[in-house]
């Protein structure tokens, strides 16, 4: 049964989770499966995949984000579905606490929620925090767990010019790095904390103008994206998913699918299904979304669903070990 939590009334979600058909279709659902959603967030995909795992299976939703939780605790009231405080990578963990050794399935949607870029308290979001009221955005947070590690600010003010530059080139793919790290250096002594009008601001100002440098997105959004990835190591919570908790936790024939939104999550993901020791992959070439859901729900745009089979090995690796994760309590 979901675990309440202590976020109070965190209202209805305003997510809507993206190629949800081919969710289901590469996940090959049945009655008594247990299902991990290693990203639950409002709790869209889970309460699909719920409906078709009869009154025997199992839902175990896991999240970073104690106020993701909130909502999906609203969402998913089903005994079947069990929420816990935590990360993907921290797999083997959790369903050690569970009594469970091995799932069936295992879904992964790694993009932002529609709540958490709707909150102008956590700063993801470019237009975080503009709404009336707000003087100079949201803070920049851009933690998924605001309990523990750096804030996106603190890096902003702590990082050298030199470490700017390559965090916006690796993790935002950012071709401007040197410049717009340059400007936020220079800028940083007026600022005690950083806000997202005021990155905004600085990212804008520093880049060339005319019509040599055109931007289809904002051209704030890859210093964003860098940030983010950075204060909560998203990436490296990936490769040890992918690397260990995934196959060593994923029973023989059971499905895992992964949806990324940038190449950074894509390359990593597909790399790892290549190994044909351990999967068979069921998407050679990354699935998208219908033209249909793309006008619907623009998120669905740059969203890359890839799924594989986990083959029978002769053994399993040993499960590293690491205190319980935190269940979210009243």
């Amino acid at each position: 049964m979901p675990d309440s939590t202590s976020a109070g009334d965190p209202g209805a979600s305003v997510h809507r989770p993206v190629l949800v058909r081919e969710v289901l279709q590469f996940l090959d659902l049945g009655p008594g499966l247990v299902v991990v959603d290693g990203t639950v967030g409002g709790g869209g995909h889970s309460k699909l995949i719920l409906e078709q795992l009869g009154p025997d299976g199992k839902l175990i939703g896991l999240d970073r984000d104690p106020a993701m939780l909130a909502r999906a605790s609203q969402a998913l009231t089903d005994a079947r579905a069990i929420l816990k405080h935590g990360s993907y990578a921290e797999l083997p963990q959790i369903l050690d606490s569970l009594g469970i050794s091995r799932v069936d399935r295992v879904l992964l949607d790694l993009g932002l929620s529609s709540d958490q870029l709707a909150d102008a308290s956590r700063g993801f979001g470019i237009q975080s925090g503009m709404q009336s009221g707000m003087q100079g955005g949201g803070p920049l947070d851009m933690r998924f767990d605001r309990s523990e590690g750096p804030t996106a600010s603190d890096l902003l003010a702590k990082l050298s010019e030199a470490e700017l530059a390559d965090l916006f080139e690796r993790f935002g793919e950012e071709r401007a790095s040197r410049a717009i790290a340059r400007a936020i250096v220079v800028r940083r002594p007026e600022l005690a904390q950083w806000r997202a009008a005021d990155l905004v601001a600085t990212v804008a100002q520093s880049l060339p103008r005319g019509p040599k440098r055109r931007h289809e997105i904002h051209p704030a959004t890859r210093v964003f994206q860098a940030l983010r990835i950075a204060v909560n190591q998203e990436l490296e919570h990936l490769q040890r998913f992918l690397s260990g908790a995934l196959p060593d936790r994923l029973k023989a024939g059971g499905r895992a699918v992964i949806i990324s939104f940038h190449s950074l999550e894509d390359r990593i993901v597909k790399d790892a299904f290549r190994d044909q020791a351990l999967w068979q992959n069921l998407t050679p070439k990354p699935v998208t979304a219908r033209s249909a859901e793309q006008r619907m729900n623009p998120r669905s745009r740059t969203a890359k669903l890839r799924a594989a089979t986990r083959k029978a090995t002769e053994a399993t690796r040993p499960t590293g070990k690491s205190p319980p994760p935190r269940t979210i309590r009243p």
